[in-house]
């Protein structure tokens, strides 16, 4: 089969599409027909370095959508269309940025749809994070508002699109004026111009604060975040958009104010239930659920796909079809 592998840490250049023997099915492990697979910003971390615990030579992709070629004692007939999410794909064993990919059982969700494979293949990660981000780490079920911190990402759009669907007044943010209308038309009830001093912002224009914050830019604005919300409120970091991973001269007592609570999620596929990927499958098939997507391209510019990646331009999901 065809593969991109990764053997040094780098830019996208260092990606070789190589042969390679397929995946031999077993038991416990499902073999998939690799139809497409979306590009995260994990793989990125991978794919620079700056995952300590990810030896190289690697086949990146920490998710993808096909079929299913051997089931390994899984209840599920050859041709099956699923999902494969996470648990140790990309990282622990060879991932999806290839023709076969085998996973354990426990990563591979079965659904029904009519989507093209390149629609379906922007979802099944993102919506793994992103309802793990807003039900398990920020509870949204006891919440009337959230701000979203880095509202223009791939993430930030999909949880703009979830929470709105579950009631909430939503408000973002932007680096970029040219985009304020864009997250306004995708649904938010408020765009704020992210400065790194948003919760100034509020202050001065918002009768009370947020609810919830889902931070994606990560360290960077987190303490500006921690400030957003109310006593009660909870701040979940999520993502690290910023590049930066620590907070130098933290202090607790200081940084985080009274009473707001300050969690993370980087959780596993076990966070979204089948069904509840399932219904928002269907939700975005029928169209009662809008998540924005970006660009689509070939397998064989997986490099290209990396490098608009790098470049922050994607203004949605980038999605790899795969092998023809």
């Amino acid at each position: 089969m065809k593969a991109w592998v990764i053997h040094t840490a780098g830019g996208p250049e260092r990606f070789q599409l190589e042969d390679m023997e397929s995946p031999k099915p077993r038991t416990g492990w499902a073999l998939i027909r690799v139809r497409a697979f979306g590009l995260n910003r994990s793989e990125w971390f991978t794919r620079i370095g700056d995952s300590p615990t990810v030896s190289f030579p690697r086949v990146l992709g920490i998710e993808c959508v096909g079929e299913i070629v051997d089931p390994g004692g899984m209840d599920l007939a050859p041709g099956t269309t699923v999902a494969a999410i996470m648990g140790g794909m990309g990282r622990a064993f060879d991932g999806s940025y290839a023709e076969f990919t085998l996973v354990p059982h426990a990563c591979v969700f079965p659904v029904e749809t009519q989507l093209p494979w390149e629609k379906f293949a922007a979802l099944p990660e993102m919506l793994q994070t992103t309802h793990g981000s807003l039900y398990v780490g920020l509870e949204i079920d006891r919440a009337e508002s959230l701000l979203i911190r880095g509202g223009t990402s791939s993430v930030g759009m999909a949880a703009l699109a979830l929470a709105k669907h579950a009631g909430l007044h939503v408000g973002s943010t932007t680096r970029d004026p040219g985009k304020i209308d864009d997250l306004m038309t995708a649904g938010a009830d408020e765009v704020w111009l992210d400065d790194e001093e948003v919760h100034r912002q509020i202050r001065d224009r918002r009768e009370k604060p947020y609810d919830r914050v889902l931070e994606l830019i990560g360290t960077k604005t987190l303490l500006d975040s921690l400030r957003c919300v109310g006593r009660g409120g909870i701040v979940c970091m999520t993502g690290i958009l910023g590049g930066e991973w620590a907070l130098a001269d933290f202090h607790p007592m200081g940084d985080i104010p009274t009473a707001v609570k300050l969690t993370s999620y980087s959780g596993e596929a076990a966070d979204l239930p089948p069904r509840q990927l399932q219904e928002y499958v269907s939700a975005v098939e029928s169209g009662e659920l809008r998540v924005m997507t970006g660009p689509v391209f070939d397998f064989e510019d997986l490099i290209e796909a990396h490098r608009l990646m790098d470049a922050n331009r994607a203004g949605g999901k980038i999605v790899v079809r795969g092998k023809q």
